[in-house]
């Protein structure tokens, strides 16, 4: 017969006795280690918070110390000394930028180039806007993007990218622009054959004159004269119903009205790149006409800025074109896609302008505004006629684009291989960085 034995204790047969158990030591040793571990837990986690508001207001204090350093109060004031800013202009917060773009993902990336990277993103009202991420810019440069801002943002054209606002509060400014969907004018033009789209010739006249009119209206019709500094077919955007819009003014300069140029560091595109305005460093309106006239052959040669002959020699655009223009080549090198669908008359002429816009001298170029309307005659000229279109046998009037089904006409904005950028030498010689 088993003993009965207290609380805490058992009987050991060996023994013949009762004996105290392990049962409680052991509790209370469990009852300790979940104290403690409980106690570490509490500690960790009150210190993850800790951290994380020592980290939120070392990051709020650093963006104001970005705003500050911005002029974020300069541009507060101008924009309420504007009624016009004031309704087109907002100073974005970080966080509502980075909410719209998932924090700057990737996946949002849209463009890129010389200037920095673009991302799309979507803000809290449901707009879809295009956000540029710049690069280092020196501080000195600083009140000087401030004032673009403010004169970009009153600028209303249909052929210009509309600038929403921009954040202060990153080391380097970021610029929010409205979202233009299909692409690049570069994207549409050197696409492959295989996809089955293409620009007609007519539509490309239309771009150009889209496009003339914009620079002209920065040139000479905004309150104070914008030399855009950078214009190249990956610049000119294309919106849903393939209207021109030109964009990115990160290497735009603002010109008083009283002065007929500036002197700058050379900034620009191999291949776009006025050749005077390298060797002077004079920055005028003559060079976006230079850079213009080099699109303008690009669109009816479609041909890139730089590109490969048959021989495998690697030639600029604008050479070759002033070459075989000079010994009377033309119709020989134009696209057989405009060779079908334009008259040889308005060859001649486009030949002609882009021939002048690329003369050397400045002095010796066209203005935008001679440009848009040397153009515009010859559209008109087109519209007029009766001729039919060797394509389809219709008019050659507001014939729309070709286009494919909507899920695959739709163009990425990503450009289509890098786009690199050379000193002016290099144009003859080889690839070497252009000095920014």
């Amino acid at each position: 017969m088993v003993a009965q034995c207290p609380h805490h204790t058992e009987y050991d047969p060996l023994k013949m006795q009762c004996i105290k158990t392990k049962q409680q030591p052991l509790l209370l040793g469990i009852t300790i280690g979940l104290s403690c571990g409980f106690g570490i837990l509490l500690l960790s986690f009150s210190a993850v918070l800790i951290t994380r508001r020592w980290r939120r207001n070392v990051q709020k204090n650093l963006r104001k110390n970005y705003f500050r350093k911005n002029q974020g109060l300069l541009l507060e004031t101008l924009i309420s000394s504007d009624e016009s800013a004031n309704e087109n202009t907002k100073i974005f917060s970080l966080e509502a930028l980075e909410k719209a773009t998932n924090k700057f993902d990737s996946t949002r990336i849209i463009g890129h180039g010389g200037h920095g990277m673009v991302y799309k993103g979507i803000l809290s009202d449901q707009r879809v806007v295009a956000i540029k991420k710049s690069k280092i810019i020196e501080q000195c440069e600083i009140s000087q993007f401030i004032n673009e801002v403010a004169v970009l943002s009153q600028i209303n054209h249909r052929n210009i990218v509309k600038l929403f606002g921009c954040c202060l509060e990153t080391e380097v400014p970021l610029l929010v622009y409205d979202y233009v969907s299909n692409g690049s004018l570069s994207g549409v033009l050197h696409a492959d054959a295989s996809d089955g789209f293409s620009l007609s010739w007519g539509d490309c006249l239309r771009i150009a004159i889209e496009t003339a009119g914009a620079l002209s209206y920065l040139h000479s019709s905004a309150s104070i004269s914008i030399f855009h500094r950078d214009v190249k077919s990956s610049n000119i955007l294309l919106d849903v119903n393939y209207t021109a819009k030109v964009s990115d003014f990160g290497a735009s300069r603002l010109v008083p009205i009283d002065q007929t140029h500036i002197v700058t560091n050379v900034q620009g595109t191999f291949g776009y790149l006025d050749p005077e305005y390298f060797h002077t460093r004079q920055l005028n309106g003559k060079s976006d006409v230079y850079s213009f006239g080099v699109v303008l052959v690009e669109l009816f040669l479609r041909k890139k800025p730089v590109f490969t002959s048959e021989s495998g020699t690697i030639k600029g655009l604008s050479s070759y074109f002033l070459q075989e223009f000079s010994e009377g080549r033309i119709m020989g090198i134009v696209s057989s896609q405009v060779l079908e669908e334009a008259t040889e008359e308005e060859i001649n002429g486009v030949a002609s302008l882009a021939e002048r816009c690329l003369s050397l001298r400045g002095e010796e170029r066209p203005t935008m505004k001679q440009v848009e309307a040397e153009l515009q005659t010859l559209r008109t000229k087109r519209m007029n006629s009766s001729q039919p279109d060797p394509r389809n046998g219709e008019q050659m009037q507001a014939r729309p684009l070709t286009r494919r089904s909507r899920s695959s006409r739709q163009l990425s904005t990503q450009p289509r291989g890098s786009q690199r950028r050379y000193s002016l030498e290099a144009e003859f010689l080889s690839s070497a960085s252009l000095p920014r």
